[in-house]
């Protein structure tokens, strides 16, 4: 299989980038474009020129750190898919693919395919937590939670903070993921003693960060690789809008 990558080189923020066309061949259905870019690396390294810079971790889909623009789409053509699971059966012998990093102020180009996300790493900061004591576990029936509620809470709680939803929305709004992080606590008993504050924090911290306004046309919905729902945005908005009122 053959392909024809055109890849999104740049040596830093301040510095101008530009798309450069690599031909890869020997490549498989069964290689993980993750794999393919791993090719082409040792490609590069033969003819002694600079490799690409990417990142990843897991490799399982989990961690999100892999996360490119494939073809102008957030971690490539599928659904609720991260780039590390997309497969090179993806794509067709003969193909251009076309791969850039997150485009977004909030997330500065750290070197070609990589950016900084440490904005979301300070949002988190500001109040994705509570303050309890440790110990001991308690039994785990102590503290009753509807499940409807618990899976509400899990399913906030799958934002893997990839930066897919930032990248794609056209005001770069990181409404989503703060959302996910305010509503997974804030559903549960443990995270009410600090519901308010977390609100006001989270949101305050978000805007700081210079990311954009949300304006509710779900394009972070359809890349989200874990499914979260924009209805998260609209219970994170509710939930400021009280958390103003009480204080």
């Amino acid at each position: 299989m053959r392909v024809t990558f055109k890849v999104w080189r740049q040596n830093g923020p301040n510095t101008v980038g530009q798309l450069k066309d690599y031909e890869v061949d020997g490549l498989t259905n069964d290689m993980s474009f993750l794999e393919a870019l791993d090719h082409l690396n040792e490609q590069l390294v033969l003819q002694n020129e600079e490799t690409i810079a990417y990142e990843y971790d897991c490799r399982e889909g989990i961690c999100g750190q892999c996360g490119v623009f494939i073809n102008g789409r957030a971690h490539g053509p599928h659904d609720n898919m991260t780039t590390c699971q997309l497969h090179m059966r993806s794509f067709k012998d003969g193909d251009t693919i076309i791969v850039e990093p997150w485009r977004a102020a909030s997330f500065p180009i750290v070197k070609d395919l990589i950016v900084d996300r440490t904005a979301f790493d300070r949002i988190i900061e500001s109040g994705a937590f509570i303050s309890a004591k440790t110990g001991t576990a308690p039994e785990a029936n102590a503290i009753p939670i509807p499940k409807s509620v618990a899976d509400a809470a899990m399913d906030a709680a799958a934002c893997i903070g990839c930066g897919a939803c930032v990248a794609t929305c056209k005001n770069a709004s990181a409404a989503l993921f703060t959302a996910a992080k305010i509503n997974h606590l804030n559903k549960l008993p443990q995270g009410k003693a600090e519901q308010h504050q977390r609100a006001k924090d989270m949101t305050w911290q978000m805007e700081q960060e210079g990311f954009g306004s949300c304006t509710f046309t779900g394009a972070c919905e359809v890349e989200c690789p874990e499914d979260i729902s924009i209805t998260n945005i609209a219970e994170m908005n509710a939930r400021r809008i009280k958390a103003k009122w009480l204080g």
